[in-house]
């Protein structure tokens, strides 16, 4: 739903803050939905970053879509005047939109595009809530979680990251309704696959991954093998053209994409799944159940992503292979693993029915009744859905 920025309206406005991944935006997009059903007048108002991907996502939604000019985190000193001026920018942006047009609530979606929006809407008195779908909370949503109304988590394991005074709530992940209701004819359907194949799903998210496409591609001589199989392999853009000619040739049944928006029917057609282990696509691998091997971001210090995969593999859910990032040694790793699934029906269901148990497909639901309630006390009720004015 898009909407005319600027001017006071009389129906509410919910501001959605962060971006830079899917991962940031996916799980608002779902929330957003439920909230919309809720309140039929609401608006909403997404800022986000400057990177591709944020527009790409949220144009597509029909998003109103606000970009702020916030620079990458840089530890030399010789860019902090960069932050620092980039950072007061979209400040000063947040507050002067805040003031002609009050928000009910301000949903902080991670990373540092939603701190200049969070942190006015804190200022002003408005009802803040985070969403935190990582087991081990980013340094974002650490540093606003004391002045957060509520943290929405995924893990029960996220909770002790966060004092003891924060109000946290162990929700899941939101994921988009069609998450909940695909089937396997649908996905098929979709990317025009053989009923009569078993289907390897791989992904990299949102952007791709470098080292899970090489990984990949360097056993394509094992997937070859496996002539009762076939790949949906979801590339990236800089990797696509690449990925596709190391395919040709082969006699791989596969359809190779750098992106696609219907991710739903791809996890519904796929028997397997190889990813990252960001906490979007974790919440959606379980939302549809699916068994899956996991290669962890290896490049984060505080190694969010092996915190999430492991509480699947704690459920017997999925698999670990280590991203060493040398095709030379995950290439052998992802080897034994991967033919060891694609060989073993019982085991690859016994894990699809793990994750499935795993999954909440209605935490878009339970969040938007917590959002409701929040915008009711800062003067917004599904009845007269009118925003209160500037304070002061």
């Amino acid at each position: 739903m898009v909407t005319p920025p600027g001017g006071q309206s009389d129906s509410p406005l919910i501001v959605f803050a962060g971006g830079g991944t899917g991962g940031h935006l996916f799980p608002a997009l779902a929330i957003a939905d439920a909230l919309r059903r809720r309140l039929p007048d609401v608006r909403f108002v997404f800022f986000a970053t400057q990177r591709p991907i944020d527009r790409r996502i949220l144009v597509q939604a029909g998003c109103n879509l606000v970009q702020q000019a916030l620079p990458t985190i840089d530890r030399a000193p010789w860019h902090w005047l960069r932050m620092y001026r980039g950072y007061r920018q979209s400040s000063l942006l947040c507050r002067s939109r805040f003031e002609s047009d009050r928000p009910a609530v301000v949903i902080g979606t991670g990373g540092l595009g939603s701190v200049p929006a969070v942190r006015q809407a804190t200022r002003a008195g408005i009802p803040v809530a985070l969403l935190n779908p990582d087991s081990v909370p980013g340094r974002a949503n650490r540093y606003l979680a004391g002045s957060a109304d509520v943290v929405f988590v995924q893990w029960e394991e996220a909770v002790r990251h966060f004092p003891g005074s924060a109000r946290v709530v162990v929700s899941g992940c939101a994921v988009r309704p069609e998450f909940n209701e695909v089937s396997r004819e649908a996905g098929l359907a979709r990317f025009r696959l053989d009923a009569n194949r078993k289907t390897l799903l791989v992904t990299g998210a949102s952007q791709g991954a470098q080292t899970i496409n090489e990984v990949v591609v360097s056993n394509l001589a094992l997937l070859e093998s496996h002539d009762d199989w076939q790949v949906v392999h979801l590339t990236g853009d800089p990797a696509y053209e690449e990925v596709r000619a190391a395919y040709a040739g082969r006699s791989i049944r596969a359809s190779v994409l750098s992106f696609t928006e219907h991710m739903a029917e791809a996890l519904g057609a796929a028997d397997l799944v190889v990813a990252r282990a960001g906490a979007s696509t974790l919440a959606e691998i379980t939302a549809v159940g699916r068994a899956s091997i996991l290669m962890p971001y290896p490049y984060h210090k505080d190694q969010h992503q092996l915190a999430n995969a492991r509480c699947l593999v704690r459920a017997s859910a999925a698999r670990i292979v280590h991203d060493k990032v040398d095709p030379a040694r995950n290439g052998p790793a992802l080897r034994e693993v991967l033919g060891q699934l694609m060989s073993d029906d019982e085991q690859r269901g016994f894990m699809a029915a793990a994750a499935r148990r795993l999954g909440r497909g209605h935490a878009a639901a339970q969040i938007a009744g917590h959002i409701v309630e929040l915008a009711e006390a800062s003067g917004v009720t599904p009845s007269s859905k009118r925003c209160v004015g500037v304070a002061g």
